[in-house]
């Protein structure tokens, strides 16, 4: 339920962190472009610091993955909760979403360049 100093209700606070999450995991700018452990001497970027909150955040009973039940308010990523799910164990860790990211903007690419060649 909203209130006044959240005016959005959960579900739709959310659902912006959802589409924040995939957002900048789509455009690039997560882990992937860095080590797996970064040190001091090797800091995230902003977006890599908002994709981890926002998994985080999503992450409702802290386990470090997300579940089915986690994501059922979204429905584009129900939808490619299986996808996303590469080791096939029910959940959806950051590194998974890492990997999605990969592949969904490896399809809007291709996807773009498919339309580009059709309007010439």
């Amino acid at each position: 339920m909203a209130n006044s100093y959240f005016p959005l209700s959960l579900q739709q606070r959310a659902a912006g962190l959802l589409c924040g999450l995939v957002l900048l995991t789509a455009c690039g700018l997560t882990l992937a472009e860095t080590p797996a452990a970064p040190d001091a001497a090797t800091p995230l970027t902003k977006g890599e610091i908002k994709a981890r909150r926002d998994f985080q955040l999503l992450d409702f009973n802290k386990d470090g993955k997300l579940s089915r039940t986690e994501v059922a308010l979204f429905p584009r990523l129900a939808a490619a909760f299986d996808t996303a799910d590469t080791d096939k164990d029910g959940f959806v860790s950051f590194e998974e979403v890492e990997v999605f990211a990969v592949q969904y903007r490896a399809e809007r690419a291709a996807k773009a360049a498919a339309e580009q060649v059709d309007k010439k």
